[in-house]
């Protein structure tokens, strides 16, 4: 057992191996800290995912990919949801990038790394956590971040939401909410209960509400990433 802080929530893992602890070793609290809540995997949970896992992955690994997923199901309650993307923090403001894998969305921070140096600092790779503070939607690195390893334990508030597609010309323009939102549950954990799951997409409604959201049409030259960012930056309303 050991306690982690991500989403400044407190979480306790009952696990079993030592992988997952491997993993979250930057996010590591004192084991006395009042914690949140807990989780853990069953045996079940365990061998249902080593049979559907694409890879001959360790019973260690499984059992990491199994408990986020359990956390992510609970974090709802904590004003909180999961969102696959890639995430880059800018002068105090985050910039998620989401799309289906292998899309290229890991590469196109990586080109805003490269156009803007260390100005430029990479929250996640692929598994943040966005949550509601205040009235805000703030997006948290966590340790479970795509297989590059990107992620800091660390948060910014989330200007934009950007939708990339793969193209030979680029382009950017916002996103009608009404695709938005059906494209975008596509990249989130859905709890198992009802009650969670009414209070996630409460929270995704806020967050929408609250940022700029983009379709971005890109290849994978720094001219992509040029163009993204000064986008981006601007805002729609300019008012973010």
């Amino acid at each position: 057992m050991f306690k982690i802080k991500i989403a400044d929530l407190v979480v306790e893992i009952n696990n079993k191996f030592d992988f997952v602890k491997k993993v979250c070793k930057d996010y590591i609290v004192d084991e006395n800290t009042k914690s949140d809540f807990s989780v853990c995997v069953t045996q079940e949970e365990l061998e249902k995912d080593k049979k559907t896992a694409n890879g001959n992955f360790s019973d260690g690994y499984v059992e990491s990919v199994c408990a986020y997923r359990n956390i992510c199901k609970k974090i709802p309650d904590f004003d909180a949801f999961l969102l696959h993307a890639a995430v880059v923090k800018v002068d105090d403001k985050a910039y998620a990038f989401t799309a289906r894998s292998g899309t290229g969305k890991t590469t196109h921070i990586k080109l805003w790394k490269e156009l803007l140096g260390e100005k430029a600092l990479i929250i996640n790779g692929d598994k943040p956590i966005i949550r509601i503070v205040d009235g805000k939607p703030l997006i948290y690195g966590t340790p479970w971040c795509g297989k590059e390893g990107y992620n800091i334990n660390d948060c910014a508030e989330l200007k934009s939401i950007c939708f990339i597609e793969r193209s030979d010309i680029n382009s950017i323009e916002p996103f009608e909410m009404q695709f938005a939102v059906q494209k975008i549950v596509k990249q989130l954990i859905i709890p198992d209960n009802p009650e969670s799951v009414a209070k996630l997409l409460e929270l995704l409604d806020i967050t929408l509400k609250k940022v700029d959201v983009w379709k971005l049409k890109c290849n994978m030259d720094i001219s992509a990433a040029k163009m993204s960012y000064k986008t981006m930056k601007d805002g729609i309303n300019n008012e973010n």
